[in-house]
């Protein structure tokens, strides 16, 4: 016989993932007490359109929630937008607000996302800027302006998108990357290479091979960086694009398993009635058996979706997570797809299209074993070769569409 469900459950974050959560919840049934908590004034509001369409201009913020205001008032929450988790008790089973006061659960949601790194130092200097949140979005967008200096500090999906509508905007944009090459690392040389040269021949100047050290400032305002070799790139804005750390802070001394990240059992269950959900769940892939943590809005709603359905089975009934992950970039009109793992394969063989016309589809495999699939402009034909990443099927010549 199933456990009844628990009485109450709060979601610590009103982001893709835990939206995904309150409205599992709903939709699989679940009429008990529900408390969402947002430290954000927003409703729930889509992050990958910050450095996209809204950056662009072509989408006001109007456009960016993921559901309207009668939508959410129909959850039947309560809604703590606003609100700061603080700390959490699992004794007591209370999270601590920053308010004053705790909302008590029986089970709870963590889906605090991650925060974006920052050089040391740059934090309130006027002109340096990370992108994470809607403010963010909004005080980058002002700087974005033809002629302005920018200096893009790193070169992941993030950087990249931001300096292709930075040019697009007329600035005059530098990226700086220790890497290679642009998305070297996810990438590979070949394809790497590809979106180099397209970032090239849209004007922007790629720095590679060193670090940023130093932001330079004047009167409180940012007038360059200084590189880890000496160099000085001049600058009117800087945007640091250097990656994000998971938002656990506020579970310090509460005996869930930290480390990058919530960490999680398989099922996404850290114990003492704590879930995870989204940037913040780091747990043992059930394919591979190592630890993951992943930073694409796909994942953290169906990792949402996952652990309403997990907290209704109760731990000893609920079943792994186990997905292919799936991330898209646009950069210049380029699409590009990616379902499952490239970093740390062995092999890259394009299959459809080829590099030079910006069209093409190519595996990632490891060990003779298919791991990911990249797609550029080619939507159709990539997404019918998930199924080899999802069976870590044989790379071999029936592979080749």
């Amino acid at each position: 016989m199933n456990a009844p469900p628990p009485a109450r459950i709060a979601v610590v974050g009103a982001s893709a993932a835990g939206l995904g959560v309150v409205e599992g919840l709903r939709r699989e049934g679940y009429a008990g007490g529900l408390t969402l908590i947002g430290d954000e004034p927003h409703l729930p509001y889509d992050r990958p359109p910050l450095s996209k369409q809204l950056l662009t201009g072509e989408w006001g913020s109007d456009r960016l929630g993921l559901r309207g205001a009668a939508a959410i008032e129909a959850l039947g929450l309560d809604l703590r937008l606003g609100t700061k988790a603080v700390a959490l008790d699992t004794r007591s089973r209370e999270v601590r607000l920053d308010r004053g006061g705790a909302v008590g659960y029986d089970a709870l949601v963590v889906a605090t996302g991650a925060a974006p790194r920052w050089l040391a130092g740059t934090r309130g200097v006027a002109g340096v800027h990370v992108l994470r949140t809607l403010e963010d979005a909004l005080g980058f967008r002002a700087e974005l302006r033809p002629g302005v200096r920018l200096v893009v500090v790193g070169a992941g999906f993030l950087g990249a998108e931001a300096a292709a509508v930075a040019r697009g905007a007329g600035a005059e944009v530098t990226m700086v990357t220790d890497a290679a090459l642009p998305l070297g690392d996810v990438l590979g040389p070949v394809l790497g290479g590809m979106l180099a040269g397209v970032h090239v021949e849209h004007g922007v100047r790629i720095v590679s091979g060193t670090r940023a050290g130093t932001v330079l400032a004047d009167h409180g305002r940012a007038t360059g960086v200084r590189l880890t070799d000496g160099r000085v790139l001049d600058a009117d804005a800087v945007l640091v694009a250097v990656g994000a750390v998971p938002n656990v802070g506020w579970l310090a001394g509460s005996g869930v398993p930290l480390g990058d990240g919530v960490e999680c059992d398989a099922t996404l269950y850290a114990g003492s009635g704590v879930w995870a959900a989204g940037d913040v769940a780091n747990w043992p892939h059930p394919r591979t058996g190592s630890r993951i943590r992943i930073e694409h809005r796909t994942n953290a709603a169906e990792q949402g979706i996952a652990v309403a359905r997990n907290i209704l089975a109760g731990p000893g009934r609920a079943v792994p997570f186990d997905p292919v992950p799936y991330v898209w970039s646009d950069q210049y009109g380029l699409r590009l797809q990616i379902y499952g793992r490239t970093r740390g394969t062995d092999t890259v063989r394009i299959v459809e299209g080829a590099p030079e016309d910006r069209k093409l589809v190519a595996l990632y495999a490891d060990g003779g074993r298919v791991r990911g699939v990249v797609g550029v402009n080619m939507p159709r034909a990539t997404r019918g070769y998930r199924a080899l990443v999802a069976e870590t099927a044989a790379l071999d010549e029936r592979s080749v569409a």
